[in-house]
């Protein structure tokens, strides 16, 4: 494999795309299981307006913009869902179509005209630094921290929330946690695969798992083992077809998971019309 990747920067995009693999199909059993997909992309896209302040920001920077555009919009999101007449994803497309708008509106007033649009939204793995590989280690470590940490609370308020809050499981602990670890790995993937698309990393790991098992611990291996080799097989055509890498990795998954759907369909069918 490192033959393919002979580059020092291909192999910093190895090394970045498989520590990432970790947090991103960890988290996105999560976002499935607890229906956050639409959050999971959203949160993404909150991030452009704040990269947008950070790169016309030195002294903030593009990361610290990200992070805390991520954040605030997590915070909004939640509070807003308490109310039951917001739930539902109303409040979570209205935050999404602001955040665009702000994104673009931001990028005139603060002269960042000239900032590169296209890989704040897409990303470019093949041009991600040390600096880069050292972040996507830090949201790889803390994701795995906390998701050890609070399993068994996580499990139950994803189960049973009825039970898990009179028990003592603490689901707006959980919900924040996921939140906010969400947010986290978004900003250290935007460099990588962009605002964009890392929702379909966010996603498409768990829901491909789910199509294999239904048990959680074999559903969060298969997720994060799903979500390595898309990322390595995505690099490797990036590189032998002159794609962008994380359109390739986003396209790779997607049709990782539709493959599995039909079979999963055709052997339903099979069962279906079997004599019994």
């Amino acid at each position: 494999m490192l033959e393919a990747l002979d580059a020092p920067y291909l192999q910093r995009a190895l090394v970045a795309g498989l520590l990432l693999s970790v947090p991103l199909g960890l988290l996105s059993c999560w976002i499935v299981l607890r229906e956050l997909a639409f959050f999971a992309h959203a949160v993404g896209v909150a991030t452009f307006p704040g990269v947008v302040v950070g790169l016309a920001l030195p002294a903030l920077g593009p990361f610290a913009g990200a992070l805390l555009a991520a954040l605030g919009f997590s915070a909004a999101i939640s509070a807003s869902e308490a109310d039951h007449r917001l739930r539902g994803g109303a409040a979570t497309g209205l935050a999404l179509a602001v955040a665009l708008a702000a994104g673009a509106v931001l990028l005139t007033a603060l002269g960042a005209g000239a900032a590169p649009v296209d890989r704040l939204l897409f990303g470019s793995l093949l041009a991600v630094s040390s600096a880069d590989v050292l972040l996507c280690l830090v949201g790889a470590a803390v994701s795995v921290g906390v998701v050890a940490l609070l399993l068994p609370r996580l499990a139950a308020t994803t189960f049973d929330r009825a039970w898990a809050t009179p028990a003592g499981a603490g689901e707006r602990v959980t919900a924040s946690a996921i939140l906010g670890l969400v947010s986290l790995v978004v900003v250290c993937a935007l460099p990588a695969v962009g605002s964009l698309l890392v929702s379909a990393l966010l996603v498409a790991p768990a829901a491909s798992a789910r199509l294999i098992t239904e048990r959680l611990g074999p559903m969060l291996a298969w997720a994060t083992g799903l979500c390595a080799f898309e990322t390595v097989v995505g690099l490797l055509l990036a590189r032998a077809l002159d794609l962008p890498p994380g359109a390739a990795i986003a396209a790779v998954a997607g049709l990782g998971f539709g493959l599995l759907a039909a079979a999963r369909a055709a052997a339903n069918r099979r069962m279906r019309v079997a004599p019994t």
